[in-house]
């Protein structure tokens, strides 16, 4: 077993990041730590400008900082992109430990699931016939994986996750505990006041890098797939409908559902609690506020902020200003009117 150190000299840390130290290099650093709570012997970082005026009244060990910044008299790391940098600093004190590569003798294999070299199978994990899992892949506690599933190479799937049958997930893939990837479609045909349900025979597709967050449920297509594109995030309690496309490096906010059969372009992002009705095309870049009702589609680039209907950003900051005078002007428009009526009927009695 590997021991880890729990501190590194500043000189290690900027040669892991490949940043240009400023300062004392022999420098020890224990641990890190949020900008505002770091102390003398924890590194931290300053992304942006409201950081970046306080330096000096930092009581940090090191601060991270972008290349063209500088504060003599200050222990500083220069980093193209300090709040990237972090995570690797924040990896290097405390690093993901793996398990072991292998099956516990309590999951339960399928004869023909086909398990690649460097897989680890937790307790209670199922997997079905003619499931194949990738090299390097880790299937915690508890979780179920169908028949004719196929999951790609690194995939971690955390416990109690339900994959169903004929799903395929690409590489590099993370799915939080508790989603279930593969849940039928919701959809009934309505025959004299009851409901009849749709077979959902198609599957869920999701490509390389892709996150998933806990608790979310991502349904089967109809017919065809369902597809999540690659390097898509998640939050946590998401639902993703049936045939719904999500596109490349778009981010999902907490208790976003997306109806049926919707497109959402490449680099979208659609905020927490925000609802899109389906069959609805979403363009690329677009970015939806949160707690906001999308009833139709949104061309590329367009921002569309909170409430339902959802209305242009710019409209929205407009109509927000206008809100808390409303009693007023109502009042004013009340008054107003009885007038034009005392004035209309005065003209008529002339």
């Amino acid at each position: 077993m590997t021991t880890v150190p729990n501190e590194y000299t500043l000189k290690i840390i900027a040669d892991t990041l490949h940043g240009e130290l400023a300062g004392d290099e022999t420098k020890i650093i224990s641990g890190v730590a949020p900008f505002e709570t770091a102390g003398s012997n924890q590194i931290t970082f300053a992304g942006g400008k409201k950081y970046l005026k306080r330096i000096e009244a930092s009581k940090a060990g090191a601060i991270l900082v972008p290349r063209e910044f500088d504060a003599p008299g200050k222990n500083l790391i220069h980093v193209d992109n300090p709040q990237l940098s972090f995570i690797d600093v924040v990896r290097l004190f405390h690093p993901i430990a793996n398990p072991l590569p292998g099956v516990d003798e309590r999951a339960f294999l399928a004869d023909d699931a086909c398990i690649k070299e460097r897989v680890f199978v937790g307790a209670f994990v199922t997997i079905g016939k003619r499931t194949t899992i990738g090299s390097g892949s880790i299937i915690q506690n508890g979780a179920y994986i169908g028949d004719d599933v196929v999951i790609g190479e690194e995939v971690v799937i955390f416990p109690n996750v339900t994959i169903l049958d004929g799903c395929c997930i690409g590489n590099r893939v993370t799915i939080h505990s508790g989603s279930v990837i593969g849940s039928d479609g919701y959809g009934f045909v309505q025959d004299g006041g009851s409901h009849h349900k749709i077979p959902q025979i198609g599957i869920v597709q999701i490509d390389d890098d892709v996150e998933i967050g806990a608790c979310n449920t991502i349904d089967r297509a109809t017919f065809g797939r369902t597809w999540i594109q690659q390097g898509v995030k998640t939050d946590n309690l998401v639902h993703i409908a049936h045939n719904v496309v999500v596109g490349e490096y778009s981010l999902l906010v907490a208790q976003v559902g997306i109806a049926g059969s919707t497109t959402v372009g490449h680099h979208a992002i659609i905020a927490g609690q925000a609802g899109v009705s389906g069959h609805l095309n979403i363009g690329n870049h677009v970015i939806i506020g949160p707690q906001t009702g999308v009833a139709k589609s949104i061309s590329d680039g367009n921002v569309v902020s909170s409430g339902s209907p959802a209305m242009p950003h710019k409209t929205w900051l407009r109509v927000q200003r206008v809100v808390p005078d409303l009693p007023d002007r109502m009042r004013k428009i009340t008054e107003l009117e009885q007038r034009v009526c005392e004035l209309e009927e005065k003209d008529k009695a002339r």
